[in-house]
């Protein structure tokens, strides 16, 4: 105030601004302290620790929208790099959090894994170690519990629940009755949360809800008029199936999918999906990441992006 001659408000906010932007830090019962950066250009260095990169869809535009947001102009974010054909997904994970651990980034965008049957152990694993080093933890997509439990971090991604309930309820509107989920086991958090929401669709209309990961034994004993799948490529792969088994689509079976990628509108009956805007979720997993820095002891949150339907021919809908 001395200084600039400026009122008490005036500084106040510039110093929160400062804060916000993860420039300055304060500590309870200290003071404010400018941080420690760790890139010669001033801004801050994050870790990308996503192992389903490439193998997942979603995530490739989600790195596009974290690398174009307004808010990481001053910043770097590290990919990592581990040898492919040295050892499990799940080892080059771990060495890849070593990596960041060893750098001292200032935080660590994780994308948890799925599909495997130490994702739990090895995910608490990586995050332990994380929060060992003090390294801020924005998830993106699930959390590393199962639905609907949750960890003490911030998690970016869609209301799973209100997407799967929004697949059903679609589906239902349009006279389908034996609505079958189909998801892989061992599937991430969101899968289960998106289960929830299509229970709660069939139970409001008073019918019994059936998950399934066989397509093939379901038809039997359902003889389903109607799917939701866990996502896109489920959704991709059962569709090759009902063709195979001479199932006409959406004639004798409709389906809806989740996520909306680049190739789902290419698929031999264009799909009826969930479009999860990825881009933006990159975007606001920044934003978190920022305001996590800035003020550390804030609760932790869920930031729920809307997730949209996208109508086409799978469902007889379009």
């Amino acid at each position: 105030m001395k200084q600039f001659g400026t009122s008490r408000i005036t500084v106040g906010r510039a110093v929160r601004d400062l804060h916000q932007q993860g420039l300055v830090e304060r500590r309870a019962g200290s003071g404010t302290y400018v941080r420690h950066l760790n890139t010669s250009g001033g801004g801050l260095l994050f870790g990308l620790l996503i192992p389903d990169l490439g193998e997942t869809e979603i995530f490739e535009p989600i790195c596009e929208g974290m690398a174009g947001a307004p808010q990481a102009e001053d910043h770097a974010l590290l990919w990592g790099n581990t040898d492919s054909s040295a050892g499990t997904k799940e080892d080059r994970a771990w060495r890849l959090c070593q990596q960041y651990i060893a750098r001292k980034v200032a935080g660590v965008f994780f994308a948890p894994l799925e599909l495997t049957a130490v994702k739990d152990e090895v995910n608490q694993r990586i995050v332990a170690a994380l929060e060992k080093a003090r390294i801020p933890i924005i998830l993106l997509d699930r959390c590393i519990l199962p639905y609907p439990r949750r960890s003490r971090h911030d998690l970016v991604g869609i209301d799973n629940r209100r997407a799967g309930y929004l697949a059903t309820d679609h589906l239902l509107k349009l006279g389908r009755q034996r609505v079958v989920f189909i998801a892989q086991p061992n599937s991430a958090p969101t899968v289960q949360a998106r289960i929830a929401g299509y229970r709660e669709a069939m139970y409001s209309q008073g019918l019994t809800p059936t998950v399934s990961a066989d397509a093939r034994t379901v038809m039997k004993s359902h003889e389903p008029d109607g799917f939701v799948c866990a996502n896109d490529r489920t959704a991709g792969q059962l569709m090759q199936e009902l063709i195979g088994m001479g199932r006409r689509i959406p004639g004798d079976a409709a389906i809806v999918g989740m996520d909306d990628v680049e190739y789902a509108k290419l698929l031999p009956v264009p799909l009826t999906t969930i479009h999860q805007p990825c881009r933006a979720i990159g975007e606001a997993a920044v934003s978190a990441m920022l305001e996590r820095i800035a003020r550390p002891d804030m609760l932790a949150r869920d930031i729920m992006l809307d997730g949209r339907l996208v109508v086409r021919e799978s469902c007889g809908a379009a």
